[in-house]
């Protein structure tokens, strides 16, 4: 069977429809556990915009690394069993992140309809979603658990790298969230999905061991560093003009005590394009 464009083009569109059609009734199932007047507040709204884009991340890669066209049974099976792996990456680990991040608050949040928990919920199921696009290439059993290993590799990377990231700041994020400061949110957002930008670019290239594939990893996710000057160098010193701090500083006091959502998005701006400059070039 000819590999075509148009071949990859239908095949694409097929399986992101079937994993939101599957995505929707997870939501509706889990709608159903909620009292009624907590199923569509505008923090779960976001919970839900995230899973959204996981699922197109995750199903356009899927298609990407399975789909080769020698034969439909075999591209059907490879992608089913990947899109699926995918989706179970997806919804497992927000799962627990919702019962575990920002001191376990989030649940409670989520229910009286915060939207700043909304978009840091939001946000680490996007971060998820990136790194499971990554980590479901192959088209074997091997592959299969290869990439389980490598995405639980790249979560636990992305949450250090976030909470080291976050002592940078003198206030307390999740303090600022459960208080609604929607700031605060934008900017704690901005770093989790750049350090999963740059995380998932360390994922990607063939496995070639896992010696010559650790180091590769490890070169490239070191440079979720760069994230610590750009934000008390660039953001602070010569985009906000401010006298630029090893810690704390102007910018903290925008987001933290004055609650600047334009300064808060500012910042997230520029760790996302970092992120994807280095992700570029890298």
């Amino acid at each position: 069977m000819e590999h075509g464009t148009l071949y990859v083009a239908l095949f694409g569109a097929g399986t992101i429809l079937v994993m939101l059609g599957v995505l929707r009734i997870i939501q509706r199932v889990r709608e159903r556990s909620l009292p009624e007047d907590q199923r569509a507040n505008a923090a779960r709204r976001l919970v839900a915009v995230g899973e959204v884009f996981s699922t197109f991340a995750v199903g356009a890669s899927v298609v990407k690394h399975n789909v080769h066209g020698e034969s439909l049974s075999a591209d059907l099976a490879w992608t089913a069993a990947f899109a699926a792996l995918g989706l179970a990456m997806v919804q497992g680990v927000g799962s627990l992140s919702m019962r575990t991040l920002l001191r376990a608050h989030l649940p409670r949040e989520l229910a009286r309809g915060n939207v700043a928990a909304g978009l840091a919920a939001a946000s680490h199921l996007v971060a998820t979603g990136l790194l499971a696009s990554r980590a479901v290439a192959g088209h074997s059993l091997y592959a299969l658990g290869l990439a389980m290993a490598f995405f639980a590799l790249a979560m636990v990377t992305h949450g250090l790298f976030v909470a080291l990231f976050r002592v940078l700041t003198t206030y307390d994020d999740a303090e600022q969230i459960d208080g609604e400061n929607f700031a605060a949110a934008l900017s704690y957002s901005g770093v989790t999905i750049a350090v999963a930008v740059l995380v998932a670019r360390g994922l990607e290239g063939d496995f070639a061991g896992w010696s010559a594939s650790l180091r590769g990893y490890g070169g490239v996710v070191a440079w979720c560093l760069a994230l610590y000057p750009v934000r008390q160098l660039v953001v602070e010193g010569l985009l906000l003009g401010a006298r630029p701090s090893l810690r704390g500083g102007a910018l903290d006091r925008a987001i933290g005590t004055d609650r600047s959502e334009g300064m808060a998005a500012l910042e997230a701006t520029a760790y996302l394009g970092t992120a994807l400059a280095i992700a570029r070039l890298a």
